[in-house]
């Protein structure tokens, strides 16, 4: 019969890609590890690793088991947040997942407040793109994902919860004066992630052209610095001009151009307690 740790044991091997990896974030000897998979083979009649070199991998068979452990553990592990948060708001913890604008504007203040009123909550938080984020929460490794989307944007996978937090207007950088998309047909473009890019590429159509991207990057300090150097243009939202500025460069807003900003949650409402808390607080730090 399977069980936990077993499954603890694939899932970390998975993430890791080798035994002393895996044995190292769970804090058990490499021997240990390997009879652990051992009595997993056992226990399921199935080859889940096989050698490759001097280390392991997993068999397709032990890939398939490895993403159905990592659901697994998201659920228990939100299943015993859940209960701590039921328990009360003394003590409990929320995890959660944002792209960096919005780590570096509303989570902090968010996070802050929400410690201010209940000390004993504990907060995790990691720095991720929306689809990779919305991935974590369907599969229960994170509580609450602060995702953005655009008009065009696919929807959002099935049983995912959108709370509204803000519209977020999006700017035209550029280094001598304020320009307009319909200047720029002929300028090298600073770009971001694939959600980003393909707005951009919206914008851009309407105008008439197709952006000539020259530089790629997510780091909106780098965008900034490559802007005020000169060598292009780029889009930022507001929420990432909010967390940082340099001097310089010119924003200008884009007209009916805005992205919009959700926590997402997983599941049928109501929210565990300590989720709600967390919601409310994000939605306060949203505010004008």
């Amino acid at each position: 019969m399977l069980d936990v740790t077993k499954l603890r044991v694939i899932d970390a091997v998975a993430r890791h890609g080798s035994v002393t990896a895996a044995a190292r974030e769970l804090h058990y000897s490499q021997p240990s590890v390997t009879h652990h998979l051992s009595r997993l083979e056992a226990e399921t009649g199935a080859q889940l690793v096989q050698r490759a070199g001097r280390g392991i991998r997993l068999t397709e068979a032990g890939r398939m088991l490895a993403t159905r452990a990592a659901e697994i553990i998201g659920r228990i592990d939100a299943a015993d947040a859940e209960l701590a948060a039921h328990v009360g708001l003394r003590v409990g913890r929320v995890r959660l997942a944002g792209f960096s604008s919005a780590i570096g504007s509303l989570v902090p203040a968010a996070v802050a407040a929400l410690a201010g009123k209940h000390p004993g909550l504990e907060v995790s938080l990691t720095d991720l793109h929306p689809p990779e984020a919305l991935e974590l929460l369907r599969t229960g490794e994170i509580d609450v994902a602060i995702v953005f989307r655009y008009d065009e944007t696919e929807p959002e996978p099935s049983g995912v919860r959108l709370h509204h937090l803000l519209d977020d207007p999006l700017y035209l950088l550029s280094k001598d004066r304020p320009v307009t998309l319909a200047e720029l047909a002929d300028a090298t473009w600073i770009a971001g992630c694939d959600r980003c890019r393909s707005h951009l590429t919206s914008l851009c159509a309407v105008e008439g052209y197709e952006p000539r991207i020259g530089y790629t990057s997510d780091d909106m300090v780098v965008m900034q610095a490559l802007v005020r150097s000169g060598l292009g243009v780029t889009t930022m939202p507001g929420l990432a001009l909010r967390s940082h500025q340099i001097d310089g460069i010119f924003a200008t807003e884009i007209p009916d151009s805005r992205r919009h900003v959700y926590a997402a949650t997983y599941g049928e409402p109501p929210d565990p307690p300590a989720i709600a808390a967390l919601l409310t607080a994000l939605d306060e730090a949203a505010a004008p």
